[in-house]
């Protein structure tokens, strides 16, 4: 079986040479095997990891669920529960980030509203909101 340079690995995968390294170092990824002029050697099944994070980031698993998702993955006795209980426990999270971003969208819409965008800049009330704490909504 054919070895894969890291630039092969990151063009295949669709992610920065640096992005592989730093997944190494947060051990994500397992160090590769390194040719004698320590070049790094991959094998093919690191294009598949890698594409797990990028999906499990793309549905808002942090890099400590990705790599705790992962251990799961490679464990023969795990369960389907497991897996899903981790997933519910996300929908909660992002359903709790939509609450937070509809509540500065409506203060937001509230400061805009109140501003004409005219005149000076004294007396803004999106400025004078920002510079005393006080935000509508």
């Amino acid at each position: 079986m054919s070895t894969l340079t890291i630039g092969q690995v990151a063009r295949q995968a669709g992610v920065g040479v640096e992005t592989i390294r730093y997944y190494e170092r947060e051990k994500l990824l397992e160090e590769p095997a390194r040719r004698d002029s320590g070049y790094r050697q991959y094998g093919h099944a690191v294009i598949d990891r890698l594409r797990f994070i990028k999906n499990a980031q793309g549905l808002g698993f942090t890099l400590r669920e990705i790599k705790d998702l992962l251990h799961i993955h490679a464990d023969e006795d795990a369960i389907r529960g497991e897996v899903k209980r981790r997933a519910e426990q996300k929908i909660v999270a992002v359903e709790a980030k939509i609450a937070d971003l509809q509540r500065m969208r409506a203060a937001l819409t509230n400061l805009v509203a109140a501003c004409d965008g005219e005149g000076p800049l004294d007396g803004c009330p999106i400025i004078e909101a920002l510079a005393g704490g006080q935000t509508p909504g």
